[in-house]
């Protein structure tokens, strides 16, 4: 088995970038913002998308999940994300167990290979919520495209792909 955890470091590297981006984008009422009544504002969906960085890789390593700072605002989001990357770098060093991992996911009790765990479990649940905190940020008028989500396309101001329509959020130039 390929070492997983040199497999994901990238990816998590690269999409704290993302968060840190959004935060910086966001105003504070568009952090506080839910998409519905009851589920999680955008600032805490990047929290908890910023937990499972370490919730995916520390159980690879056999390690446990240390607590993070509490993130209240847009600066606590890239404080953390700055201490994330601190705790990747230690993580590096460490090969996968390759023991299975027993979690919890809301209510279910799970055991999982290492593999199962991270590509079926932890990583989407990553992408579940950073792609939650962006759609509410674009839903409130935060002015971000695709390229803040993912870092690499750029499209002109204004443009769509839906005929008709126009799209008012800029894309940042890369």
């Amino acid at each position: 088995m390929s070492d997983l955890i040199q497999h994901y470091l990238p990816v998590f590297r690269h999409y704290l970038d993302r968060i840190d981006d959004l935060a910086g984008k966001a105003a504070p009422d568009h952090l506080a913002a839910r998409l519905t009544p009851g589920s999680f504002s955008a600032l805490e969906n990047l929290v908890i998308a910023q937990g499972y960085v370490l919730r995916a890789l520390c159980p690879l390593a056999g390690q446990a999940v240390p607590d993070l700072p509490e993130a209240q605002t847009a600066a606590d989001l890239i404080t953390r994300s700055a201490q994330l990357r601190g705790q990747l770098d230690t993580l590096s060093q460490l090969p996968t167990s390759g023991s299975d991992i027993t979690h919890t996911a809301g209510h279910a009790e799970l055991t999982q290979s290492p593999y199962d765990f991270i590509a079926l479990y932890a990583a989407p649940n990553f992408f579940f919520h950073f792609n939650m905190a962006y759609a509410i940020l674009r839903a409130q008028g935060c002015e971000i495209g695709k390229g803040d989500f993912d870092g690499f396309h750029s499209y002109p101001k204004g443009f769509s792909f839906v005929t008709g329509t126009q799209d008012q959020s800029p894309e940042p130039a890369q």
